[in-house]
């Protein structure tokens, strides 16, 4: 391990684990294989193993970090796929499935173990994906309006207001619906939505113009694997 032989390590503890599966350093080798496969960019059998480590010692004083690891594991996933094709994309408009994965390991880290050392780390990481997840919405909602799919566009901007409502992107998802109301020709849904979006942009401080489609939280590259 400390020579990123992360090959070989795998290897060696797979061996321990076999020989002693109720061993004294079982429960460690499960975390260094899960971090090994981890450091080798191999995601599905870095999760695998963290899943079976926390089947078989559901007490164990490590699972905050388990869940951290599974998290972190999930996040980067996303993150290092994008990279792959030279920043062109952000993570709003990838599959959103890898992002809640990352989110519910934070979350069940955070409300299971709420004073773990791991846990601010994964507060972070938890308001920068929810924005991320929030962005994907409007991402599809804006592409909806874009093609005349009216309904489809409210109804993913509703998306955004339910669940998602501490974003910035409620903005977003307020205006993306006053357009498909005017579109759709239904006036008094329209004003009543202006309404609520004019409040918010009095609150905020933020000019109208400023609101649509705006990166406003911590960009994501400053969320790079710790």
């Amino acid at each position: 391990m400390d020579d990123h032989s992360w090959d070989r390590a795998v290897k060696r503890l797979e061996t321990l684990q076999s020989r002693y599966p109720y061993g004294r350093y079982a429960q460690q080798a499960y975390m260094e294989i899960a971090y090994a496969y981890f450091k080798q960019g191999e995601p599905a059998p870095a999760i695998a193993s963290l899943d079976r480590f926390a089947k078989q010692f559901p007490n164990s004083e490590y699972l905050d970090y388990s869940y951290y690891l599974k998290g972190l594991i999930h996040f980067n996933e996303n993150i290092n796929s994008i990279s792959s094709t030279l920043f062109s994309q952000s993570p709003a408009e990838r599959d959103p499935v890898v992002l809640r994965e990352s989110f519910n390991a934070f979350k069940e880290l955070v409300v299971r173990y709420p004073n773990s050392k791991y846990a601010p780390d994964a507060r972070e990481r938890m308001k920068f994906l929810l924005v991320t997840l929030a962005q994907h919405e409007i991402h599809i909602a804006s592409y909806y309006l874009r093609r005349g799919a009216y309904v489809a566009a409210v109804n993913r901007a509703q998306t955004v207001l339910t669940d998602y409502p501490q974003t910035p992107q409620t903005r977003d998802a307020l205006q993306i619906m006053v357009q498909a109301y005017s579109k759709l020709g239904l006036e008094d849904l329209k004003k009543d939505t202006q309404r609520i979006l004019d409040t918010n942009i009095a609150k905020d401080g933020i000019k109208p113009s400023q609101s649509y489609f705006k990166e406003r939280e911590t960009p994501w590259w400053k969320f790079w694997e710790i």
